[in-house]
C-alpha cells in the first residue's frame, strides 16, 4: 500500500522538471538557428580568401572577401551603396506592392469561381509564359523608360507567382472542412475568416516569398533599362569600368537585402500560422 503515494507523488517531482526542459529549449535555439545560416557563406569565403593569400589564385576575376569589404566600405563612405540600395529598395516594394495587391485579387476569383477560372486562367497561363526580357521593349514604348516602366515589369513578375498560389490553395481546400463549417451555420464573413483563411495562408505566405524572390530578380532586368540610380546601375558600371569587386558587391547587396526582406515576410508571417502542427514547424 505505501507504493501508491510515493508512485503519486514521483509524478509531480519529475514531470515538472520535463516540462521545463522543453520549455527551455526553444528559447536556446532561437539565436543557435540563424547563426547556422551562415557556417556555409562565411566558410566558403574564408576557404576562398585563404586560397587567395596562399597564390593559389589572383583574384581578379573573383576578387577575395577583403577586397569586396573595402569596396563595400568606400561605397558606404561616399554615400552610394546606401542611395543606390534605397532606390532598388524603393522600386522592389513598389513593384511588389502593386503585383500583390492583383495576385491577390485574381488568384482568390479564379479560384473561388468556376466560371472564372474559365473565363481569365488561359489568358494569363500565356502570358505567364511570356520571358520577363520580352516585356522590356513594350514597356519603354508605353511608360518610357522612367520608374513606371521599371514598377511595371517588377509588378509583373510578383504577379503570376502570388495569383498561381492563391489560386491553387483555393482550389485545394477541404470540402470536409468547409461542410463543418456550414454545419455550424457559419456566416459568410466568418466561414471566411475561421475556415477558408487557415487554410489558405500557408501556402499565401509561400506564394508572397515566391513572388519577392521574383520581384528582386525582375528589378535586375528593370534596372538595365536606362537606369542611373541602383544596384543594377552598379552592377553595369562596374562591367563597363573593369571592377570586378563592384560587381561582386553589388550581387553580395542583392543577396543580403533579399535575404532580409524574405525574412521579413516569414516573421510577419508567424503568427497567423500558430496554429500549424506540420513536421516543418521543429
Amino acid at each position: 500500500m505505501s507504493f501508491g503515494p510515493m508512485t503519486i507523488t514521483a509524478g509531480p517531482t519529475t514531470e515538472p522538471a520535463k516540462v521545463e526542459q522543453t520549455v527551455q529549449k526553444p528559447g536556446l535555439s532561437r539565436f543557435a538557428r540563424p547563426a547556422l545560416g551562415l557556417i556555409l557563406p562565411v566558410g566558403l569565403a574564408v576557404l576562398w580568401e585563404l586560397a587567395v593569400r596562399a597564390g593559389l589564385s589572383n583574384g581578379r576575376l573573383v576578387p577575395p572577401p577583403s577586397v569586396i569589404f573595402n569596396t563595400f566600405a568606400e561605397l558606404a563612405k561616399t554615400g552610394e551603396l546606401q542611395r543606390h540600395a534605397a532606390v532598388t529598395l524603393w522600386r522592389v516594394g513598389a513593384g511588389f506592392g502593386i503585383g500583390v495587391g492583383f495576385g491577390t485579387i485574381l488568384g482568390a476569383i479564379t479560384g473561388y469561381s468556376g466560371l472564372s477560372h474559365r473565363l481569365i486562367d488561359p489568358t494569363l497561363q500565356a502570358l505567364r509564359a511570356i520571358p520577363s526580357i520580352a516585356w522590356v521593349p513594350l514597356f519603354i514604348l508605353w511608360l518610357g523608360i522612367f520608374e513606371a516602366s521599371k514598377v511595371t515589369l517588377i509588378a509583373v513578375g510578383v504577379f503570376f507567382p502570388v495569383y498561381l498560389g492563391v489560386m491553387g490553395a483555393v482550389t485545394s481546400v477541404d470540402r470536409k472542412i468547409v461542410e463543418v463549417g456550414r454545419v455550424f451555420r457559419l456566416s459568410g464573413p466568418a466561414m471566411i475568416r475561421r475556415i477558408l483563411l487557415p487554410a489558405v495562408m500557408p501556402a499565401y505566405v509561400l506564394a508572397l516569398r515566391s513572388g519577392l524572390g521574383l520581384g528582386w530578380m525582375f528589378v535586375v532586368a528593370a534596372e538595365f533599362m536606362g537606369a542611373s540610380e541602383g544596384l543594377g546601375y552598379l552592377l553595369i558600371d562596374g562591367q563597363q569600368l573593369g571592377k570586378p569587386a563592384q560587381i561582386v558587391a553589388a550581387i553580395v547587396a542583392f543577396a543580403v537585402i533579399g535575404k532580409l526582406t524574405d525574412w521579413m515576410i516569414a516573421a510577419a508571417a508567424t503568427p497567423f500560422l500558430r496554429w500549424e502542427d506540420s513536421f516543418a514547424r521543429r
